[in-house]
């Protein structure tokens, strides 16, 4: 089964936005997980912002628990996807290998804990779960 993780810097936001759009767009049919770089938010769950923009849009989703990634994570995901280079050096420190690692977009997605703007963080994440999907249908 093909398997996605994506990862960003707390697990609050974009990372489980993500999952749920993933999820969503690909009727389950993949292994999907979100985790964080970070600790910072180990446990806590999907931010309410972020809650808000899933609701307006019909994107289901279920109580989250914010998760670091491990190496184990590494080993049994075979894409792990991140929204910018400062997740992507982050990853780097814990993991030590980026040969699985892509970024969702050729740029960087900002964090809308720090921007404020969920909706264009929600309409960027979507766009490139559009893209992954078809990506991925063809290997």
């Amino acid at each position: 089964m093909k398997s996605v993780l994506f990862v960003c810097h707390g697990n609050i936001c974009r990372s489980p936005m993500a999952e749920y759009i993933f999820k969503y767009l690909t009727d389950d049919k993949y292994k999907v997980e979100s985790r964080a770089t970070s600790t910072e938010e180990i446990g806590n769950d999907i931010y309410p912002n972020t809650k808000e923009e899933l609701i307006k849009h019909g994107i289901p989703f279920k109580r989250h628990y914010a998760k670091q990634i491990t190496k184990d994570d590494y080993d049994n995901f075979n894409i792990i996807v991140c929204f910018d280079d400062y997740n992507i050096r982050n990853l780097e420190k814990i993991i030590n290998d980026k040969s699985k690692v892509i970024k969702l977009l050729d740029y960087d997605i900002g964090d809308p804990w720090y921007t404020r703007d969920f909706d264009k963080t929600y309409k960027e994440i979507y766009e490139g779960c559009i893209k992954l999907k078809e990506k991925i249908e063809q290997i």
